[in-house]
């Protein structure tokens, strides 16, 4: 947390009131949220009745993918198709293909080029054919594992001429690239607190007010009806402030992040010659400037991450494990990565307190990692295919 965001949640936590009571201890929580709110909504470009605060992101797009989707069907029961990309966060996955198992939805993931660029001519031609079908479209601003910006205002006018709702889950850009609610034309945003220097926990779903959504959790019918709950005003507070912080910073920050990514990208490719970008050239523009994502050849991601994490550096894998065994990202093979190269993924996450001297310390510290991750590579593959 930013050290302006952590007094903020100090602060307001020290309070008693709880938003929903009318006393006087409970209109001043209610006063607090509301003044977030209209702060959120101002550093994302949208109106403070849009903003719907939630738990976090995982939420938010729960919250987008399932009501939006009984919402469309509750007008329209042939609307039963959900437009997803293939390389999206498993908030939005997975929720959706929950969706086709429990409530009748189908889904259509939408392929992406070897940047991880969704084909926007792909959903042009399964909007022509099947429109009257499509419940929803949930296309990211910005990946999470390879930076790649989707072309997300070019989803929007294709999918406006038939009126179906879009949302994109912008967790991953809001803070270093510019992000606008009401420009991009979405019906639908995602936002969270931690990822902009605000509490963990803690987010909001940007809506528009005509959008058919259906709620996911009842109760006390808080926030528009859609998402009940005592409001938690400390972590609202703190993310608001956290988020006007970290967009009125942007325009210093971007280029900033951009160069030590630029120099970190140098050092790795100097460092483990063999190790492939993945993603989008980052001089193109079309990537994030803090996200540089590498495949190191014969050697497993998490045998890296293991190693660096000993020599002090934290990187990310992107893929999942599940029941004990790393599986490859599904984002690299969506892009057309092959099984093995996609095991040996690392994402470098680069943010507001990151320095030249972390850059140097991968440096230093990647070409043992990387010998020593391909040993362990070569063995483990000779041990398989003796037991083989």
């Amino acid at each position: 947390m930013s050290p302006a965001a952590l007094a903020a949640f100090v602060g307001e936590a020290q309070r008693t009131g709880n938003a929903s009571s009318l006393h006087s201890a409970g209109r001043a929580a209610r006063r607090a949220v509301e003044e977030s709110r209209e702060t959120v909504a101002r550093a994302l470009g949208a109106r403070p009745s849009e903003v719907i605060f939630t738990a976090g992101g995982t939420e938010s797009d729960n919250l987008a993918i399932k009501g939006m989707f009984w919402g469309r069907r509750t007008q329209d029961t042939r609307r039963t198709r959900i437009l997803v990309s293939a390389v999206e966060h498993h908030a939005v996955l997975d929720p959706a293909f929950w969706m086709a198992g429990h409530a009748g939805a189908e889904i259509v993931l939408l392929p992406v080029d070897g940047d991880g660029r969704v084909d926007v001519d792909t959903l042009r031609a399964e909007l022509a054919e099947h429109a009257d079908e499509v419940a929803l479209i949930s296309v990211m601003w910005a990946n999470n594992e390879v930076g790649t910006l989707q072309p997300v205002r070019e989803v929007v006018r294709a999918a406006r001429p038939y009126g179906i709702p879009v949302h994109t889950d912008a967790v991953q850009a809001v803070g270093q690239v510019e992000v606008d609610f009401a420009a991009s034309g979405v019906d639908a945003m995602t936002v969270t607190g931690h990822k902009v220097g605000g509490p963990v926990g803690v987010g909001a779903l940007v809506a528009r007010r005509d959008l058919a959504l259906e709620a996911v959790l009842h109760g006390g019918g808080q926030e528009r009806g859609v998402r009940s709950g005592t409001l938690d005003g400390a972590a609202i507070v703190a993310f608001a402030v956290a988020l006007e912080e970290t967009v009125a910073a942007l325009p210093e920050r971007a280029p900033r992040l951009a160069a030590l990514r630029d120099r970190l990208v140098e050092q790795v490719r100097q460092a483990a010659p063999g190790a492939v970008l993945r993603g989008p050239d980052p001089a193109s523009g079309d990537r994030l400037p803090g996200n540089a994502h590498f495949t190191f050849p014969g050697a497993e991601g998490d045998s890296l991450l293991y190693l660096l994490d000993s020599a002090g550096v934290q990187a990310s894998t992107g893929s999942a494990c599940q029941a004990g065994v790393p599986q490859p990202s599904h984002v690299l093979l969506a892009m057309g990565v092959p099984e093995a190269e996609a095991r040996g993924a690392l994402r470098f996450s680069l943010g507001a307190t990151s320095t030249q001297a972390d850059v140097d310390r991968l440096a230093a510290a990647l070409p043992g990692v990387v010998a020593r991750a391909q040993a362990a590579g070569l063995v483990s593959g000779r041990t398989m295919g003796g037991a083989a």
